[in-house]
């Protein structure tokens, strides 16, 4: 029976003139085999983890079918047999993979008249304004990067600039392709296109020479459509610096864009259109001219399905118009019965879109990261996910392995994902760091069929799909309940995630035996009787808990392979001491205490062996009783903590605390810089404990928030601090002098209803990238000329602003962003982007509209090139600032209504 299907695969495959039809089949049943191979792997470390348990535990879990290790060996034997016999079989009959340049090309082809675009009037304006020569700037070249996910309109944006009316004044111009990668190619045919076709030799440094001699004197607008690697720092000498030229890059690598516009250059990030344009430009491609007066069909399904995507918008309009679309029909049916992104559509309309998919998947470097991209299809796709959340999910799959090269794949691999624009960041903290992602509506649906038909996930979303093997389920809003009938084998099961209510099936975890990733923080029906099953989960290495739990069991210190937990949804208060006895544990995350008499014989025991691996614990409560301060001191892998101080927290037990604080920032002479960060919420206690702590000290990030009268003197003398986040009522005069000394400060953020009067003065803050206020009263400091001459982004979180007169942004040179409240006045933020307008720089003008920020918590504001909803429900609209942008359309009504 596998023999047939290749037979007949190959008759096909020669009858059309390829023959590549059977290397499918050949990747599925090695698939298959792989996954037995896994099973039977896990089966082996399943047993020996029961070995290690005492014999009362064995004695519970007899009930569980469980092979025996002739059986296992026997498995074994049989999987390599399968293994050489599926390897000949391919080799009985011609098989070819396709090779990368077979693929469909990233860039667009597409000849769109100029009449049918839509929303490209303002990004082309903000180019315009970078192609045109600025009065009083420097005459230099300039590069500009255009960079964003495909199907955007990276390419279509390219041409309008360079059939432009300012694109035309240029003495010089050239198009080249920069797809193949190759250097001397390029340079070839940009010299070919300026018509010098007497190449001496195609040598990149001879090629550099002739193409900078030739354009030696002269001004010259060139494009380079679709770059895929740093070419940039092979040809960039072949272009003279002296003249007031420009080059365009239009590329879907994050990094590219950075190396192409390192020095005097600009980013462009393409954004998805709106609701507005979407739903103008689906019209534009759905409906034939003689039905434009015709009462259309609702298009929310089609357009959510698009996600603002430019390419899936056209594409999806050609097909709705070859099925008779408005009168034909509707969109909710297509949706509903239609895969639009099947990997095997077998519709010519969507061909072009279906080749972009597939070849930006199969771009990805390594099976791993393919298998982390593909782990998104867990979540659903209107759920931003958090990125560490991920992150560890991905470790305790195990699709990643730590190794004396790299010590943090999964960030490496996250990394990737975002270079390539393939997943795009929602919520960005302050300190640019990627707090929540997600992927892209066609790509989202795209990996989604790909995870379900190589049976990489099992997703219950009300569709009846049951494979008899599961490996990973997903469960999306009350799919399943108890009325639920379905017969399948859950015992193989590694990963788990439900979003709503998971049914009693579901939550009989006696039927699982080899879950790694146990995610139930948004279930809605876990309850405290389900645990003691889930402590039987040997080989669980994530446990996410939600709501209705208050309490662990003891019998948590079962799960020897646990690396983290997270309590942050639950209402946990007391934390069991097994948890802290957990050999592997690594990640601790909720708001607890310890019981009484935590300091027991086998807790300090551990301990005082080095045992703990513990780096995460935030965070604990400090109050008259004993607990993580003493404990504090024997976890020697902390690398970040958060604490708050009760009110009834006694002097000695501050003083316990201090002495615990101190010992984890004390730096030592040797130490390298780790990411160690440090919380303190002390609203209910005095300050003074902070007083004694003394250098030398270490941190990396840090945040107090309290009753602030001075800045700690233990803050000047952390070495190296880069992150500094401060909240009280009032932040006096003195303690906001003494940030100025803070050299090495990256990113400071204060929260307070006001700030006392202070200027801080030239060459203050030299590093500052970032400085954030979040303020019930628009109390801003003055800053004089040459103070924070580095600072990138300048947020202004104040309800009541209407005017920064105190700060002008033309003596910040670098700044490319001003991010303000969304609630401040019409007029204020007429004024900022007219200042921004005049800027250097052209910084983006970013209205937030955001409930008050937590007390405990860092804002967050979603990403420009992610407009809409983010996970806490704030949005963001970014205003332009280019010569063809009108204040007009862009009211506080407008944004409040997009909002």
């Amino acid at each position: 029976m596998r023999e047939l299907p290749m037979i007949t695969s190959a008759i096909d495959g020669q009858l059309l003139g390829q023959d590549d039809h059977i290397l499918r089949l050949t990747v599925d049943e090695l698939r298959h085999v792989a996954h037995e191979m896994e099973d039977c792997i896990d089966h082996i470390m399943y047993d020996a983890s029961l070995d290690q348990q005492p014999w009362y535990c064995k004695y519970v879990k007899s009930g569980r079918k469980r092979k025996s290790r002739c059986q296992l060996g026997e498995e074994m034997r049989r999987l390599r047999s399968r293994l050489e016999e599926a390897l000949q079989r391919q080799q009985r009959y011609s098989v070819s993979r396709s090779s990368p340049s077979q693929l469909a090309e990233c860039s667009s082809d597409q000849h769109v008249l100029r009449d049918d675009l839509v929303g490209i009037d303002t990004p082309l304006g903000e180019l315009l304004e970078q192609l045109a020569e600025a009065e009083g700037q420097p005459k230099q070249l300039k590069v500009i990067s255009i960079v964003g996910f495909c199907g955007l309109g990276k390419t279509i944006l390219a041409r309008e600039l360079y059939n432009s009316e300012v694109g035309k004044q240029f003495e010089e111009r050239a198009w080249v392709s920069g797809a193949h990668g190759d250097p001397g190619k390029l340079l070839s045919d940009i010299l070919c296109q300026l018509h010098k076709t007497d190449l001496v030799t195609s040598t990149v440094d001879r090629l550099s020479i002739d193409l900078c001699n030739y354009l030696n004197n002269k001004r010259f607008f060139i494009i380079i459509d679709g770059m895929v690697s740093d070419q940039w720092s092979i040809i960039k000498s072949a272009f003279p610096r002296d003249v007031s030229s420009r080059i365009v890059v239009t590329t879907k690598i994050l990094s590219v864009a950075n190396a192409c516009s390192s020095a005097n250059g600009y980013i462009h990030k393409m954004r998805r259109l709106d609701e507005k344009h979407s739903k103008q430009l689906f019209l534009k491609n759905a409906c034939p001219g003689e039905y434009s007066d015709y009462l259309q069909p609702d298009s929310a399904a089609i357009l959510k399905k698009c996600d603002g995507q430019p390419l899936a918008l056209t594409t999806l309009g050609h097909f709705m118009r070859k099925k008779s679309w408005p009168t034909g029909r509707d969109c909710e049916d297509v949706c509903s019965q239609v895969r639009l992104y099947d990997l095997q559509s077998g519709d010519d309309t969507l061909d072009r879109m279906h080749q972009v998919l597939i070849h930006d998947f199969a771009s990805l470097p390594s099976h791993d990261l393919k298998a982390c991209f593909l782990y998104f299809a867990m979540f659903p796709s209107d759920h931003p996910v958090r990125a560490k959340r991920l992150k560890r999910q991905w470790l305790a799959e195990g699709f990643l392995q730590p190794s004396n090269l790299c010590s943090d794949p999964e960030a490496k691999n996250f990394e990737k994902l975002i270079d390539q624009n393939i997943i795009q960041p929602v919520n960005v903290s302050n300190n640019t760091k990627v707090k929540t992602c997600k992927t892209y509506g066609m790509m989202h649906e795209f990996i989604t069929l790909k995870s379900l038909c190589e049976n990489f996930i099992t997703l219950f979303d009300g569709c009846e799909l049951q494979p008899k093997h599961v490996r990973r389920i997903s469960l999306h809003h009350n799919s399943i309940t108890d009325g639920t009938s379905f017969n399948i084998d859950l015992s193989l099961v590694r990963s788990l995630i439900v979003f709503g209510q998971a049914g009693k099936d579901m939550l009989n975890f006696s039927k699982y035996q080899l879950l790694r990733v146990l995610d139930l923080e948004d279930c809605t029906d876990l309850q405290n009787d389900h645990l003691r099953e889930v402590c039987n989960l040997l080989l669980l290495k994530y446990l996410s808990l939600g709501r209705n739990i208050t309490s662990l069991p003891k019998e948590i210190k079962q799960l020897k392979h646990l690396e983290t937990i997270d309590l942050r949804r639950t209402n946990v208060n007391i934390l069991p001491t097994e948890v802290i006895q957990l050999p592997h544990l690594i990640h601790l995350f909720g708001k607890f205490k310890l019981p009484d008499k935590a300091m027991q014989d086998e807790v300090q025991k551990f301990l005082v062996s080095g045992k703990c691996k513990l780096q995460t614990l935030a965070g604990f409560l400090v109050d008259e009783s004993e607990g993580f301060a003493e404990l504090m001191g024997y976890m020697k892998k902390l690398r970040k903590v958060k604490i708050w101080c009760l009110s009834s927290a006694t002097s000695s037990k501050l003083t316990t605390l201090q002495k615990a604080i101190q010992e984890y920032i004390h730096d030592e002479k040797d130490a390298s810089n780790d990411p160690r960060s440090l919380s303190l919420h002390f609203d209910g206690c005095s300050e003074d404990f902070l007083k004694d702590l003394k250098a030398p000290c270490y941190l990396r990030s840090l945040k107090l928030q309290g009753r602030l009268l001075e800045l700690p003197g233990f803050v000047m003398e952390l070495r190296r601090l880069r992150e500094l986040c401060l909240q009280s009522t009032k932040l006096t005069a003195d303690l906001l002098t003494a940030l100025a000394n803070l050299k090495y400060l990256q990113y400071l953020k204060l929260i307070a209803d006001e700030l006392d009067e202070i200027t801080i003065k030239d060459r203050a803050l030299p590093r500052l990238l970032c400085l954030c206020f979040v303020l019930q009263r628009p109390t801003f400091p003055n800053i004089e000329e040459g103070a924070l001459p580095f600072l990138e982004s300048l947020q202004l979180f104040c309800k009541d602003l209407e005017g920064i007169s105190n700060i002008q942004i033309k003596s910040f040179k670098r700044l490319r962003e001003i991010t303000l409240d969304g609630g401040i006045t019409n007029g204020t933020v007429q004024n900022l982007v007219r200042a921004a307008k005049e800027h250097p720089n052209r910084p983006k003008v970013i209205l937030l509209k955001a409930p008050d920020p937590s007390p405990t918590e860092v804002v967050h504001r979603e990403d420009p090139a992610a407009p809409g909803a983010t996970e806490n429900g704030t949005a963001t609209q970014m205003l332009p600032t280019g010569p063809n942008a009108s204040l007009t359309d862009f009211s506080i009504d407008s944004i409040d209504s997009i909002a």
